[in-house]
């Protein structure tokens, strides 16, 4: 009787799924014992366990009340943000609230009145312990998703970010990088940084509401797309050099840094319309126990492991007192299926000797050939506190800098500055200190006749900006906040399509603004999308930049390549798609022919119609009237075409007879 409930207790690990059970009590040749196991906690929402922080400081909107527009009604301003009314204020606890009756509630940033200051807010996710995403980061806007925004990581607590993702309606304007999609990453670029443009271009506030960091999808190039293959994923985690580091986190924060502008260029005339306002945040993820605990529990206000394999701390970061015969070690997903424990082990004990043994065993083995020392733990473990190291870091293969995705231009309009930090800490922001890093000016309403003259008479080719003495620089009003000043040199290298650049801090570059002529990137060097470069013109020509003009209907999209030829749709063809290839025909795009003259002949005498249908004699029907009528039904040859025809007969016999009446007369 106990050598079965050991042989149950030993096969539950595989019934309840991978890694969920931590040890076994089983009975050996020298008595029962302990088995211990990789384990790790169930995925549940961790946005029920995080502490939020908006900043600056008054970005939040309601102090003092103010009011504001939406895209779709522009001029009809008649919502306001109140922060002393309970029923108009958008405090940032409405992020992470139940919201009954399907009525949406958020947070809500001020609107950009003080345009052309950029409009800057961080929000900052903390749990004060590791996690380890396991679903897609899901962020809900309302009225609207930003232009641009970054999303960051912290590993140690908020000490040290790192980039996460970049998102921009024009990831090359924005941040010099082109624009990706996860789903065309690979297995050695899986945890790759990168930007992109699905979720920032304007759809309409009540379409698209949802940015995306895309787990799942990283997931699926090691587990296929339905994620079925998971042994081969643990593999990776343990195989891949900082993999398993990319997927955690301690900390998340999103800086938003140019809100929607509702398809158009800013309208300067209605700021109201300008706001952020996010409704949703979904963070799925497990707590990081090191493959030591398989419970997470709720304690003095944060997430604690309870621990076991002998291990302590609030991620089982450690060995227990008395059990520090060996350096601690993190737990293995490897060998499959039940990975190794990598237990800490007492002084004099023979649990070393025992898990290098149950390294080789299968895990279909239903007793374990050694014993557990009597100083392994028979009770549950005890869980202490213990902080995360301050030295913890990204490991520099998962996470690169934005430094590395410059443009490949030599950027001579720099100031002097000191080596490049990560960016700020927003959580010490004081009066004296940046707290947001601005991104690239926002591209204002077209200039007027006269605004257009002053810059076509301005130089083509710019000087190097002057020293940040003699620069002109816009600092923003007392009141405003601690939001970070914009440098504007006078004299720039943008080849005569701008007359302003500005420094970047958390990019580390002088780059061009507002760009004219259908151009872009840090000198105007490049041509916005939906253009290409003109190879006749020189780069401060005013139409260096074509437009690429493809056809609606048979092409992808309106983006072409460096020589003007646009992505085309199946079965079309042209520079600009707009004829078919062989074997199709055009009617609102390119099909397939169902007929023609070479390959698809009509049959049995039937004729081709427009490459779109075959004309079929009497008798014959099918798409190449391939078919008889009679072999199709019939009764029309035994019966109903008899009978047709006999009728026929008949009134052509009467018809005669009445013919020869007429005749004999």
């Amino acid at each position: 009787m106990l050598y079965l409930v050991a042989l149950l207790l030993h096969c539950l690990p595989l019934a309840m799924g991978q890694y969920d059970i931590c040890k076994s009590w089983v009975t050996t040749d020298d008595g029962p014992s302990w088995e211990f196991y990789a384990c790790q906690p169930k995925a549940m929402r961790m946005k029920d366990y995080v502490t939020v922080r908006v900043d600056p400081a008054g970005i939040t909107c309601g102090d003092p009340p103010e009011r504001f527009c939406t895209h779709e009604n522009p001029y009809l301003c008649s919502d306001e943000c109140d922060a002393s009314n309970p029923d108009l204020a958008h405090p940032p606890k409405l992020m992470f609230d139940s919201e009954d009756e399907g009525l949406a509630t958020y947070w809500q940033s001020v609107t950009w009145r003080r345009y052309p200051e950029p409009l800057l807010a961080n929000i900052t996710l903390s749990w004060n312990k590791s996690i380890e995403l396991t679903d897609d980061i899901v962020i809900t806007f309302e009225y609207g998703r930003p232009t641009i925004m970054m999303l960051e990581k912290s590993l140690d607590n908020g000490r040290t970010w790192h980039p996460y993702q970049y998102y921009a309606d024009d990831c090359m304007e924005a941040f010099s990088m082109p624009a990706r999609r996860v789903r065309d990453l690979s297995t050695t670029s899986a945890n790759r940084v990168l930007c992109t443009e699905e979720y920032s271009r304007w759809a309409g506030s009540k379409k698209e509401k949802t940015v995306r960091f895309e787990v799942r999808d990283r997931f699926a190039i090691f587990a296929g797309p339905d994620l079925k293959n998971m042994d081969n994923l643990y593999t990776r985690l343990e195989s891949a050099k900082g993999l398993k580091d990319f997927f955690t986190v301690t900390d998340l924060r999103m800086r938003l840094l140019r809100p929607a502008l509702g398809g158009t260029y800013v309208q300067r005339e209605n700021l109201y319309k300008y706001f952020y306002a996010v409704s949703n945040i979904e963070v799925t993820g497990r707590c990081k126990c090191n493959l030591h605990a398989n419970l997470c529990t709720f304690k003095e206000g944060s997430l604690q492991c309870e621990c076991e394999h002998n291990t302590t701390g609030q991620d089982c970061g450690k060995c227990k007192k008395n059990f520090r015969s060996r350096s601690w070690r993190a737990g293995s997903y490897l060998p499959l299926p039940n990975g190794s424990p990598n237990a800490c082990a007492a002084a004099g004990s023979a649990f070393g000797t025992y898990e290098r043994r149950q390294r080789v065993v299968t895990a279909k083995s239903t007793t374990a050939k050694t014993t557990a020392a009597k100083t392994t733990t028979t009770t549950p473990a005890t869980t202490t506190s213990t902080p995360l190291p301050a030295t913890t870091t990204q490991p520099a293969s998962s996470i690169r800098s934005a430094s590395e995705f410059t443009a490949s231009v030599p950027v001579r309009a720099t100031r002097k500055k000191t080596a490049v930090q990560s960016p700020p800490n927003t959580a010490a922001l004081g009066p004296k200190l940046k707290p947001l890093d601005p991104p690239k000016n926002i591209r204002a309403a077209p200039k007027s006749k006269a605004g257009r003259t002053a810059h076509s008479a301005g130089k083509r080719h710019g000087k190097k900006p002057a020293s940040s003495k003699s620069s002109k620089l816009i600092r923003l009003e007392p009141d405003s906040g601690p939001v970070a000043p914009i440098e504007t040199y006078k004299d720039c290298e943008c080849y005569g399509h701008s007359n302003r650049c500005s420094y970047i801090d958390f990019l580390n570059v002088v780059t061009c603004v507002s760009c004219k002529h259908n151009t872009r990137g840090q000198h105007c060097q490049h041509c916005r999308l939906g253009f290409y470069r003109n190879s006749s013109a020189e780069l401060d020509d005013e139409n260096v930049c074509i437009e690429c003009n493809c056809n609606q209907i048979g092409s992808m999209h309106d983006r072409c390549n460096e020589t003007g030829y646009c992505e085309c749709k199946e079965g079309a063809t042209g520079p600009k798609c707009d004829d078919c290839l062989p074997n199709y025909y055009w009617r609102q795009g390119c099909f397939p022919n169902v007929c023609d003259d070479e390959l698809l002949l009509c049959q049995n005498g039937g004729t081709c119609y427009q490459n779109q249908r075959c004309i079929c004699p009497v008798g014959f029907k099918g798409v190449l009237c391939q078919q008889s009528r009679c072999e199709a039904d019939k009764k029309d040859c035994n019966g109903g075409p008899s009978m047709h025809g006999s009728l026929g007969t008949i009134l052509l016999g009467v018809l005669a007879l009445q013919l020869r009446g007429w005749v004999d007369l």
